[in-house]
This record gives C-alpha cells, structure tokens and sequence, in this order.
C-alpha cells in the first residue's frame, strides 16, 4: 500500500523525449524495485537503462518489433505490460473526420516528429488519405511553444479538420490542444477523451482505463514475486469515440446520427 509498504516515485520529461534517458538513469540507480513506463519513449528508456529491473510498459506500438520483449506471449528479459492498438486508429481518425465533414478536401495533421510511430502513423495516414480523396497537411510540434506557430500555419491554411496524432506528449496536453482547437474554430479528433471534455469535437483510441487497469494487474503480480519474463503480453483491442455535441452545435456541425449512435459517449 503506498505509504505504507510502498514507494512512489515520479519522473516526467515535459514531453521532451531526449531528457528520458537522464530520469531513468536516475530511477536505476536509486535503486527501485519496477518501473512503470507509459508511452514508447518511456518504455524505450527504461529498457536500455536496465536489463535487470523489471519494467511494466503501456505502448502504442509493436512491443516486438521495437524490442521490448521477445514475443506477445513469452516476454522473456525484464520487461511485460500492456500494448495498444494505435496504427490503424489515424485513419479511422481520418475517416471519422471525413464523415463528420464529407466535403473536406484539406485536412491538417499533427505530428510530433520525435515519437517512435511518427513515420508508421505518417504512412497510415497518407494511405487513408489517398483512398478517400483528401489533401493532407502535416504540422509539426514536439513541444509546447510549437502549438502557436503550428496553429497559426493552420489558420492561414484554412483546413476542413485536424487530426492529431497519437503520441504521449499530445495526449498530456490533450486539454491545451482543444483550447485552441475552440479558440480557432477547427473540428478536430484526438485521441484522450479528455479533449472531447475539455470542449474538443472528438477523440478516438483505444481505451485507456482499460490499458491502465491491466498495467496495474501486471504490475501488483510482479511485486507479490512473478517475473516479468513469464508475464504474457496484454493487448487492448477495444476502441473508444467520444462526441462533444456542443462543440459541433458551435461549429455549426451536423452529426450524423450513425455516428453519434456509435460513440461510447456523447459529452453535452
């Protein structure tokens, strides 16, 4: 129990992925007992700064292919945890957008250019886009003081919608993206439900309490004695579409009723 039997300690990088290193340098050396890591860089971090320690991750990539664990099933090393779906989801963000907006012809993407999936997510998305028929264009942010100027270059691009890209920097600065998202009148989809929330028009991800409560189980079964290495893999495949209805009725949206009867939420 925390407090009492257990100790928490935090380390965040700002969303500035190359300060990882240093905080999970500092975490090793402590020494702690696990390490929890959410995100890819994170994850990324803690496994090249120990291959002792165990790590639980939560991921939007191919922990496999990234070199996290040796497979789904049987992690082997010191690291387990719990893996998204996020590479189809920007294009199913595409597509939402497109239905909510079926005559957009431009659509804005943003992306930060220091995550791991940014080239793969890229793909997916220029994909989709050439198979329904719409222009993209990417702006590029990997820190705060990126926002203004990419969404100065959105305004002077006058886009039919935004599509953010998934990425922990963004998702941590979900509510100061639907800000400005409010403050210029875009309809755009994110992935944390805290966008749509916060006055965002919509998000679409896979379910983070979910994700989350799985890391938490695997993380309590490595402190009461398993091994990392023994612990398979977990895998979330259910999605989530959050609807703000009053951010479309400002935007002078009309929601399809399919659509709206498809969200696991609809925020009034």
């Amino acid at each position: 129990m925390a407090g009492r039997n257990l100790t928490l300690e935090f380390r965040f990088a700002d969303g500035q992925y190359e300060r990882l290193p240093a905080p999970a340098a500092e975490l090793v050396k402590g020494p702690v007992g696990l390490i929890v890591a959410m995100g890819p860089p994170a994850a990324l971090a803690a496994k090249i700064a120990t291959t002792s320690i165990p790590i639980v991750f939560v991921v939007g990539l191919d922990p496999v292919g990234a070199g996290l664990v040796a497979s789904f099933n049987r992690p082997g090393g010191n690291a387990t945890g719990v893996s998204l779906i996020t590479g189809p989801l920007g294009q199913k963000r595409l597509e939402i957008l497109r239905e909510v907006v079926p005559t957009a012809s431009l659509i804005a993407i943003l992306l930060n250019p220091t995550s791991p999936t940014a080239d793969s997510q890229l793909r997916n998305l220029r994909a989709a886009a050439d198979a329904l028929g719409v222009r993209l264009h990417i702006l590029r942010a990997s820190s705060e003081r990126d926002f203004d100027p990419a969404f100065e270059t959105l305004v002077q691009l006058k886009p039919d919608g935004l599509v953010v890209t998934s990425d922990t920097f963004f998702a941590t600065h979900s509510e100061q993206l639907a800000a400005l998202t409010v403050r210029h009148a875009v309809p755009a989809i994110h992935q944390s439900r805290d966008f749509a929330v916060a006055g965002g028009l919509m998000s679409y991800a896979g379910s983070f309490v979910e994700s989350h409560r799985q890391a938490g189980i695997q993380t309590g079964r490595i402190l009461k004695g398993e091994k990392p290495a023994d612990l398979p893999v977990q895998q979330v495949t259910k999605v989530e579409l959050f609807i703000n209805l009053k951010a479309a009725k400002t935007l002078g949206i009309t929601l399809p009723q399919s659509l709206v009867g498809r969200a696991d939420e609809a925020i009034e």
